[in-house]
């Protein structure tokens, strides 16, 4: 049943708000807590229970920071790291090309200076070698270095690493494990086979951040001091986010303190980075995912690859400006590849229809490096997982995302293993894949029946999930405040979104390149205002401009607007409904 009877909306969209139950489990927590009802719809959804509410909203890290040694390999891995440093002996990193890789990389670094080392990093490139370690890079590092630690990659790296001869090899990743692992000191990753997934949620460089906790402890036990880890947390933050891992657990608590940290401009790296994309305002979420993310992806995506790990470990403010002003530059061109694969892939997508398991696009020549974010794109207009291909010279290279409650990355691993991918792997969300182009027809035909196994497809395309109903004059500073405690949002944890019934369009005027500013009222004397991002790009900027008095079912999500030191909420318009 639709919310408020919106069946289908000025963008085509059914709204669909909280169940019997929810509701009811939201109204008793309020009662219990005191808390407001929005905040209790909200958390209601999240699955906090009321005795949870006062720590769920106050996430602490001391106590939901898992005990490193839970993972396998853990003490083994810190110890050979630490023998490296204590030693002198020289050590590479090896990481993968994007923000997760980058800042598992940009922790050690960081780490090891503090410590007097200094490593190597090599990052490869994303259209020459492709994702992972690769035998002659290995072979190189080997030559050269006495420790390789590939972060973000490597546990289905078993040539790679065996050509490693002579080195000794930690693998610290996230991505699902085969059968077997490769032959080398250690590899932690909850993902493993073997491992019980209590922490499968975790990003490489919570990983990597969890074995610097467990080379703090071993140091502490013989008598000395390492850096201090609370001030890396806003590279874990970073990575999390962008890696799109669920915000859940430990997480919530490792982003809520990045941020914070974050907020306190002292690495380089970020604050040329936030200065270049002109971030005036505290750090959330958003901005991780959606700002300085983008442009630390940009050099592995059509640059060069170790760009944006270079800018994190940067500790030189002059040489951190130059590398963030040369990202914000790839990142414009970026737009502009993506801009033309992804009216290319949409079309293909369509034409093969949108209602399936799986929407999938493959061309000629599409960019390697900007595949991934069209799949996203595609993922997010349909609410299906999404694949999309670049074609070149009878091989195909290709990345995925998915939708909750889907795992991408297990059916991907699977069809390699049934022979129908060159290679693929990932995780939950998000997996990369090689398949010749004789095969791709009969490749995306078994993935979309593994993903229909799963549940892929049974969602309704054009839902717009509601936590509930406000009015204009309750939308406050103070509620929107209360509401991020809830947080931060993201993946696994959507922000709240709420309906707005039966208002008034008292203001409307177009801004920027196709944005609309409005005015909302109730007709009782309370306003809100609003932007709406891309307004005209669809039905709804006309519809609301040329409103002629008629009243409005108003959605989207809150937020405070900061100008001139002035705090005043906004709303942030995602779809309407004539009332």
């Amino acid at each position: 049943m639709s919310y408020l009877g919106v069946e289908s909306s000025l963008n085509g969209r059914r709204w669909v708000g909280p169940g019997v139950e929810q509701e009811r489990q939201a109204e008793a927590m309020a009662q219990q807590t005191g808390q407001p009802r929005a905040l209790c719809a909200v958390l209601a959804r999240l699955g906090v229970e009321p005795a949870e509410v006062p720590g769920y909203l106050e996430p602490k890290l001391r106590e939901l920071l898992p005990d490193p040694r839970g993972l396998r390999d853990m003490e083994t891995a810190a110890a050979r790291f630490l023998e490296a440093v204590k030693r002198r002996e020289r050590i590479a990193v090896f990481a993968d090309y994007d923000v997760d890789g980058g800042s598992s990389a940009a922790l050690l670094i960081d780490w090891l200076h503090q410590m007097g080392r200094e490593a190597t990093l090599y990052i490869p490139d994303r259209i020459d070698e492709g994702y992972g370690p690769n035998v002659p890079a290995m072979q190189q590092l080997a030559a050269a270095h006495d420790l390789i630690v590939c972060v973000d990659c490597g546990t289905l790296s078993h040539e790679p690493i065996a050509a490693a001869a002579g080195a000794d090899v930690v693998v610290l990743d996230h991505h699902l494990g085969g059968e077997t692992l490769p032959d080398c000191v250690a590899v932690v990753n909850p993902n493993r086979q073997d491992e019980d997934g209590a922490l499968a949620h975790l990003c490489a460089a919570a990983v990597v951040f969890l074995m610097l906790v467990e080379c703090g402890r071993q140091l502490r036990e013989a008598g000395a001091r390492g850096p201090d880890l609370m001030s890396m947390l806003d590279l874990v933050a970073l990575a999390t986010v962008a890696d799109v891992a669920p915000l859940i657990g430990v997480n919530r608590a490792l982003v809520r303190q990045g941020l914070a940290v974050m907020a306190r401009r002292q690495r380089p790296g970020l604050v040329a980075l936030s200065d270049v994309a002109r971030l005036d305002t505290a750090p959330s979420s958003y901005h991780l995912g959606y700002v300085l993310g983008p442009r630390v992806n940009a050099g592995g995506r059509i640059g060069q690859a170790d760009i944006g790990a270079r800018l994190l470990a940067s500790r030189d403010r002059h040489e951190a400006e130059a590398l963030a002003e040369r990202l914000d530059r790839l990142n414009t061109e970026r737009r502009e590849v993506e801009e033309a694969v992804r009216a290319s892939a949409l079309a293909q997508a369509e034409a093969r229809g949108l209602d399936a398991p799986l929407v999938w696009a493959a061309g000629e020549g599409w960019h390697p490096g900007v595949v991934g974010i069209v799949a996203s794109r595609l993922k997010e207009m349909t609410n299906r997982p999404a694949v999309v291909i670049g074609l070149d010279g009878g091989e195909g290279k290709g990345s995925g995302r998915s939708v909750s409650g889907v795992d991408l990355g297990a059916s991907v691993q699977r069809l390699a293993a049934e022979g129908l991918l060159l290679k693929g792997g990932g995780h939950k969300m998000a997996a990369g894949l090689t398949v010749a182009e004789a095969q791709l027809e009969a490749a995306m035909a078994r993935l979309a029946e593994l993903l229909a196994k799963q549940g892929a497809g049974k969602g309704g395309a054009a839902d717009l999930k509601i936590d509930g109903m406000l009015m204009p004059g309750a939308a406050t500073v103070e509620l929107c405040e209360m509401l991020e405690r809830a947080g931060p949002f993201g993946a696994g944890a959507p922000s709240p979104r709420f309906a707005f019934p039966d208002v008034q369009v008292s203001f409307a005027k177009q801004v920027g390149s196709g944005h609309l500013k409005l005015s909302l009222g109730d007709g009782l004397g309370a306003r809100l205002d609003a932007i709406c991002f891309g307004a005209f790009e669809g039905p709804l900027g006309q519809a609301l401009t040329d409103h002629k008095g008629q009243r409005f079912q108003m959605a989207g999500r809150l937020e405070i607007n900061e100008w001139n030191g002035r705090r005043a909420v906004q709303l942030r318009l995602e779809d309407a409904a004539p009332a």
